[in-house]
């Protein structure tokens, strides 16, 4: 149900689809830039909960805290009714513990995870295997969220010039690879921003706008770890686009779909009609 009693209830404010919803979702960073301890945690969620729908462990944040403490920002999350991701540390244990793989998902199934992603952006493997991991992952009580990506040594901060030496992957592959994951069960995937709105010299939107195309909106979260780039999804493909941002972003995000506030070429025009 939308919030109760909401402060100045009497403005505009545009439609959002209820808990659980299959679009605008909002997926947020937890511990990475910031450690993001339960307090913290707690105030982002009690005034801003409603609007959050995935909490993300990033960089195999949650193996360098106690097991309790992890536990804890587990159980604050579900009490507001958002789901927990691993991130992708899976490319982690693939190469240090390649024989743990199954306990590392059995483990995250155990701490009360709801979601495990399965990505592979500084990985040299196969679409194959990555399929396998998103029909392994769904032998457990949790599900895969693969990441798809269009720029090898995605997802690390890497220099736009030592990425661009590296190569980039052609759309399709991405586009292909995405299909298989959700015809093997997967509900959303990852989309990788490096190679399209971050590390790049030029954005490359032809690029988002293709595998929304072919995927399909409602079955992909972007990554857009800078305003300007999460308005540029809002203003391309409307308030109610899913999206992952940092957890220092996500009132700007929410004012943004809303239409209580914006930019400059942004300002007053979010808008919606109706529900989903």
């Amino acid at each position: 149900m939308p919030i109760e009693n909401r402060a100045f209830d009497f403005l505009h404010h545009n439609d959002r689809p209820d808990k659980p919803r299959e679009t605008g979702i909002t997926e947020m960073r937890g511990p990475y830039y910031d450690p993001m301890g339960p307090r913290e945690l707690k105030d982002i969620l009690e005034t801003m909960g409603w609007y959050i729908d995935i909490y993300k462990f990033s960089g195999g944040s949650f193996a360098l805290m106690p097991e309790d403490a992890v536990t804890e920002l587990i159980d604050i999350c579900h009490e507001h009714d958002v789901k927990v991701s691993t991130g992708g540390f899976i490319e982690n244990v693939l190469v240090r513990d390649h024989d743990k793989v199954e306990k590392y998902i059995e483990e995250a199934e155990n701490l009360g995870f709801d979601i495990v992603e399965i990505s592979s952006g500084f990985l040299a493997t196969g679409t194959d295997d990555m399929i396998r991991l998103t029909e392994l992952v769904q032998q457990y009580d949790i599900e895969p969220k693969p990441e798809i990506n269009v720029q090898f040594g995605a997802g690390g901060a890497s220099d736009p010039e030592d990425l661009e030496r590296g190569g980039q992957q052609s759309p399709e592959q991405a586009i292909e690879e995405g299909k298989r994951h959700l015809e093997a069960g997967a509900e959303l995937l990852m989309v990788e921003a490096e190679g399209i709105t971050e590390e790049v010299t030029e954005w490359r939107t032809d690029v988002a706008f293709q595998i929304a195309n072919e995927l399909g909106i409602e079955n992909l979260v972007f990554e857009a770890p800078a305003p300007d780039m999460f308005e540029w999804y809002i203003k391309n493909f409307g308030p109610n686009v899913n999206l992952f941002v940092d957890n220092s972003q996500v009132v700007e995000l929410e004012c943004m779909r809303s239409g209580l506030w914006g930019k400059f070429d942004s300002w007053g025009r979010t808008v919606t009609f109706g529900t989903d």
